[in-house]
C-alpha cells in the first residue's frame, strides 16, 4: 500500500493539519483581532459608562505551500492565446507546427499536430516523461503518441513545459516538487478550448512516465477539464515515492533536495505534510476516467506503484482502466500497439461525440 493513501489519518484530518509552512510544514498558529472599546452616552441623568463592543474576530491562515496539491487546486489558471509558428513534419494526414500558448505568467512553447479535414475536433494534450533540460528540444518526445492520435482525428499538443526548449524559465518549480508541469498542462487544455480547431467539450490528456504524474495532479486540481485522461508507465501518486526515487538523493546544500526538506520536513518527520503534496490525497476529487498501462518489467517506475494508484482510485469510486504489459519495459516496444489501440478506443469512448 502507499504511503499517503494509508498512513491512518483520513483526508478531512489532513486538512486540519493546516496550510503547510516552513519547519516541517505544520499550522501556523491563528491570529485573534483583538477586541477594541467604544464609549456610549448615557442619558443626561444618569452618570456616564461605557461598554465594550467587541470586533468580529478573525483569524489569518498562512497560504498553502507552493508544492502542495491544495495550492495547485486554489490557482486561477489563466491558459490562452495557443499561437501557430513555422510548419515542420505536416503528413498528408496532418499538419504540424511549433506552437505556443501562455499561462501563469509564461510562455510555454510546444508542437501541435492538426488533423486535415473539418473540424472542429477532439484534442489531446500530451504531457512528456523526463529529459534532461539541456538535453531536451521542441517535441523532442511522444512522436508515436501524437502521430498515431492525429492520424485518428485528434489534434494533438504535445507541450515542453517551462524551462524546456523555447519555453520561460521558472526557477523554482524543482523547489516546488515541479507542480509547475502541471500548471502548464491544465493552461494547454484551456487554451485548447479556446482554439477553432478544437470541441472544447472533447479534450483529453496523455502523459508518460513523469507526464503520468503530471496528469493525476491534473485531473485532482481541475476535475472536468479533460474527459478522459491516460497515463503510461506513470511516476507514483505518492509525492513520497518520488522524491526518494529521483530528488533525495542530491545532498547539494543548495539544491532541489535540501530546499524542499528545510520547508516541508523529511517525509519521515513530516508524514501528514507530505501527505498534503500527493494527488493519492485528493482521490476523491476526481470526476473523469482514467486509464493506466504499465509493463511489469519497468525498470524505472515500479510497477506497484501503478497498483498502489489502481487501488486508491477504486476505493475513492472512481472510474478506472487498468492494463497490464507482461515483461514490457519502461518504453513500451513490443506491444506499444497494442496499448496505443486501447487508448484509441479509450479516447473514443469518452471523448466521443
Amino acid at each position: 500500500m502507499g504511503r499517503s493513501a494509508y498512513i491512518g489519518i483520513s483526508l478531512t484530518a489532513l486538512l486540519a493539519v493546516g496550510a503547510c509552512t516552513g519547519g516541517g510544514g505544520e499550522a501556523g498558529s491563528p491570529t485573534i483581532a483583538n477586541p477594541t472599546t467604544a464609549a456610549t452616552s448615557a442619558p443626561p441623568t444618569s452618570a456616564p459608562t461605557t461598554e465594550a463592543t467587541p470586533t468580529p474576530s478573525t483569524t489569518t491562515t498562512a497560504a498553502p505551500d507552493p508544492a502542495s496539491m491544495q495550492a495547485l487546486i486554489d490557482k486561477d489558471y489563466d491558459g490562452r492565446n495557443l499561437r501557430l509558428g513555422r510548419e515542420s513534419g505536416s503528413t498528408s494526414a496532418y499538419r504540424q507546427y511549433y506552437a505556443t500558448y501562455q499561462g501563469d505568467g509564461l510562455t510555454i512553447s510546444g508542437r501541435i499536430n492538426i488533423p486535415r479535414g473539418r473540424g472542429p475536433f477532439p484534442a489531446v494534450v500530451l504531457a512528456h516523461g523526463y529529459v534532461p533540460l539541456e538535453e531536451y528540444t521542441n517535441g523532442a518526445t511522444m512522436l508515436r503518441e501524437r502521430d498515431y492520435l492525429a492520424r485518428q482525428g485528434y489534434v494533438t499538443l504535445h507541450i515542453d513545459y517551462r524551462n524546456h526548449a523555447q519555453s520561460d524559465d521558472d526557477p523554482d518549480n524543482g523547489a516546488n516538487l515541479r507542480v509547475g508541469y502541471a500548471i502548464d498542462a491544465i493552461n494547454a487544455g484551456l487554451a485548447l478550448e479556446q482554439f477553432g480547431s478544437v470541441d472544447p467539450d472533447r479534450i483529453g490528456i496523455v502523459g508518460r512516465s513523469m507526464g503520468g504524474g503530471v496528469v493525476y495532479e491534473a485531473v485532482v486540481a481541475k476535475p472536468g477539464l479533460f474527459k478522459a485522461a491516460v497515463a503510461y508507465a506513470p511516476v507514483s501518486s505518492d509525492a513520497v515515492d518520488n522524491f526518494n526515487m529521483w530528488v533525495r538523493r542530491d545532498n547539494d546544500q543548495g539544491g532541489d533536495a535540501q530546499k524542499i526538506m528545510r520547508r516541508l520536513g523529511t517525509p519521515e518527520q513530516s508524514p501528514e505534510t507530505w501527505a498534503l503534496m500527493s494527488p493519492r490525497t485528493y482521490f476523491d476529487r476526481v470526476t473523469d476516467p482514467i486509464l493506466i498501462h504499465h509493463g511489469t518489467a519497468d525498470e524505472s517506475c515500479p510497477i506497484e506503484w501503478s497498483e498502489e494508484t489502481v487501488a486508491a482510485l477504486k476505493q475513492a469510486g472512481k472510474k478506472v482502466t487498468y492494463y497490464v504489459y507482461e515483461g514490457q519495459r519502461h518504453t513500451f516496444t513490443s506491444q506499444w500497439s497494442l496499448s496505443i489501440r486501447r487508448t484509441e478506443a479509450f479516447l473514443d469512448a469518452n471523448l466521443g461525440d
